[in-house]
């Protein structure tokens, strides 16, 4: 089957009062395509990628939606880079009430796809919404007391006086105090690992939205989210893509998470948790996640 041309349309959709930013890509001359939900990781925006996987659903005859979180690039939402778990589930739960606005897709068979961080998210909002056709946790981030033990003690102390300032802050109502998303090997940041830094740089377009950087009070609440409990608790099909040369999101953990779920499907790649999105790593994944989703849509 050749693949389908596509068109990409700029969306909107509000949540909570501030409206998050969105790519939509429709296949041409398909009436009612199925939809997938994108939403990205660890203060990430959509530019970082998510319009290749985008453009490769769409090829295959899905449509994508791929989001901004509030907070983040050029989605709404004041702080900027405030990253708040709860908002960000909240941005999921929008995201699917817009598709079940819209006349161009098919209202019944829809998915959510979720990497790393937001792959955490995917586990959570599925386990939520039984009426999911699917869904696919990319590399995800699944327990943070896992992820925790991978930036170790010492790197966990450092980001403590961060942590303390910013809650200070938010209760006397003045500027976040920011910690960097990612940083070298040693040096203070949510993610330290060799190739955290080079990893999230290799995904930043030219003129992209990302900003390295979040305000700190959010490394606790990262700590306490333990996604991966969700996953017994999903009843749609999913697809676990695991990175078994991870350095943020444990391998070993995610997949026993990841047996846990009742119609769990788990693919494992000889990649790290950043090569996923880049050159033959990406192209054994993606066509792994259409041929997963495209199976469950014909099935719903």
């Amino acid at each position: 089957m050749s693949a389908h041309t596509f068109t990409r349309h700029d969306v909107r959709f509000a949540s909570d009062g501030d409206d998050c930013a969105a790519w939509l890509h429709l296949p041409d001359g398909v009436t009612s395509p199925p939809v997938v939900v994108l939403g990205h990781g660890l203060g990430a925006t959509r530019d970082m990628r998510l319009d290749a996987y985008g453009e490769r659903f769409a090829q295959a005859g899905i449509a994508a939606l791929s989001f901004t979180y509030r907070h983040f690039g050029d989605s709404e939402g004041s702080p900027r880079q405030l990253l708040s778990i709860k908002r960000q589930l909240a941005d999921w739960d929008a995201a699917l009430a817009h598709v079940q606005t819209r006349t161009d897709v098919d209202r019944t068979r829809v998915a959510v796809w979720g990497s790393s961080f937001g792959g955490g998210h995917a586990i959570t909002v599925a386990s939520r919404h039984p009426e999911l056709s699917a869904a696919v946790a990319q590399c995800p981030f699944t327990d943070g007391l896992a992820s925790a033990k991978a930036l170790g003690a010492r790197g966990t102390l450092k980001v403590l006086p961060l942590v303390a300032r910013d809650v200070a802050a938010a209760a006397t109502g003045r500027a976040p105090v920011m910690i960097p998303l990612a940083a070298a090997p040693g040096e203070r940041a949510l993610m330290n690992a060799p190739d955290a830094l080079q990893g999230y740089q290799a995904l930043v377009p030219s003129g992209g939205t990302f900003v390295n950087e979040v305000a700190a009070r959010v490394a606790p609440t990262i700590t306490r989210y333990r996604p991966g409990k969700a996953a017994r608790r999903v009843a749609p099909p999913i697809l676990f893509c695991i990175t078994n040369h991870d350095t943020v999101t444990p391998a070993a953990q995610t997949l026993a998470y990841a047996k846990t779920a009742p119609r769990g499907e788990i693919k494992e790649y000889d990649a790290g948790h950043f090569d996923i999105y880049l050159g033959a790593a990406f192209e054994e994944v993606v066509a792994d996640q259409v041929e997963f989703l495209t199976r469950h849509f014909e099935k719903a």
